[in-house]
């Protein structure tokens, strides 16, 4: 079996490749060690626990748990860094993150950055340890979690069908995590690469977000506006592709993708379907508004759960898809409101009787959340503004071919 990967780890290289090997095996010898100075920081509502305690590790230590970083430990590598498995003296198991050089942050902005994220606890996000920092090496230290990704378990070569119970649970537990970081966090924090191989799953196929404090550490301004575009292609929201403009709203895009995966089975960019289903959410498109309209699921269903699956769940979670995707940022729901939606598929009926895709029998759903979906989505029979989605149509077919040859592939 192959081992996990981890955080945005976007490939994997064999465990005996050793490209690259001699730089990150530096001598720890030539690295400063720097003392811990934590600024004051606001931490997030006290209904989860936050305590801020980042541990400053030396790079000799981190030399050391990983075996000299090497390649036998290379857990992934993705735009922000590569990912290296750890144990620590007293015997936890963790995930080095070493950040690619070139981020222009200073010691002192760092360590505010990090001391913000290890105040930030909870259960569907991965955890913090804590962080080195040496010379120009800025490495992030996090909890191990070990039962690989919802990428690896959907999309993964000779992996058993992951079953529909366990996508929805996968789905509500990540949406629970996103909307914290957008909400309930002071600052807020934007992950920007959204994603199934940034959902990393525990033993109990319990979600966890991966890499969201990376998104701060990465913008270049405090705007939301950068020139850098990182993220991953076919899951970035056009706005964000097109114009660098970063909000709560492009992560939600993306989520919206991560939920076509759960519902299809398919990968966000696969370039060995039919000129013009490349793209996930292009293909999804008049599928989505279809199976709204009519109630016929089949087309939109990955085909490997042979029909078992609950309708009405599958019913809302293509409301939220569709909602989670419009173009218009403005448009798009907020992420407490898809958490609503989602978790009322475990503990409310929300069928009366009625079958999926009778829209305006739908509207007696005893919930205001469910009627905002309905209207979001019933308002525009096309689900979007097709006039702005052509620009994001044509970003895709155009680099698609040279782009994607997986989900995994990358633009930044």
């Amino acid at each position: 079996m192959s081992p996990p990967s981890y955080a945005s780890s976007s490939s994997r290289r064999p465990l005996g490749d050793t490209a690259n090997a001699a730089s990150l095996s530096t001598d720890p010898s030539t690295h400063t060690k720097y003392s811990a100075g934590s600024p004051r920081l606001q931490q997030c509502p006290s209904d989860i626990s936050m305590d801020g305690n980042s541990r400053l590790f030396t790079y000799q230590e981190m030399y050391h748990i990983t075996d000299g970083f090497s390649p036998r430990n290379l857990l992934g590598e993705g735009g922000f860094g590569s990912v290296y498995r750890g144990r620590l003296p007293e015997g936890k198991e963790v995930a080095v993150k070493q950040l690619r050089d070139g981020s222009g942050q200073g010691e002192r902005e760092f360590q505010a950055e990090v001391e913000t994220i290890s105040r930030v606890h909870h259960r569907h996000l991965v955890s913090l340890v804590g962080y080195c920092i040496s010379d120009s090496q800025r490495l992030l230290v996090y909890d191990f979690v070990s039962n690989d990704t919802l990428h690896y378990h959907l999309h993964g070569h000779g992996r058993p069908v992951l079953d529909w119970t366990t996508r929805v649970k996968v789905a509500t537990g990540a949406a629970h995590g996103i909307a914290y970081l957008h909400e309930d966090c002071h600052p807020r924090i934007i992950h920007r690469d959204i994603k199934s191989s940034n959902i990393l799953l525990d033993h109990n196929f319990d979600a966890l977000v991966a890499d969201f404090g990376l998104a701060r550490l990465a913008l270049d301004a405090v705007t939301h506006v950068t020139t850098r575009v990182m993220g991953t292609f076919g899951y970035m929201a056009p706005e964000y592709a097109s114009s660098g403009k970063l909000t709560e709203k492009s992560d939600v895009f993306s989520f919206g993708v991560v939920l076509l995966e759960l519902m299809t089975g398919r990968k966000p960019v696969d370039a060995s379907r039919p000129l013009g289903d490349e793209s996930l959410v292009e293909w999804a498109r008049p599928l989505l508004t279809r199976a709204l309209e009519t109630g016929n699921l089949e087309e939109l269903v990955d085909p490997r759960l042979e029909k078992n699956f609950n309708e009405v769940e599958m019913f809302r979670m293509i409301e939220s898809a569709a909602a989670c995707i419009r173009h218009s940022s403005s448009k798009r729901p907020r992420m407490s409101q898809v958490v609503r939606v989602l978790d009322s598929l475990a503990d409310i009926d929300l069928t009366n009787g009625i079958q999926p895709g009778q829209s305006e029998l739908f509207n007696v759903a005893n919930t205001a959340d469910i009627r905002m979906f309905q209207q979001m989505v019933q308002g525009n029979n096309n689900l979007d503004d097709s006039s702005g989605f052509s620009q994001y149509s044509l970003i895709s077919r155009s680099r698609a071919g040279a782009e994607a040859t997986s989900s995994n592939s990358r633009m930044l």
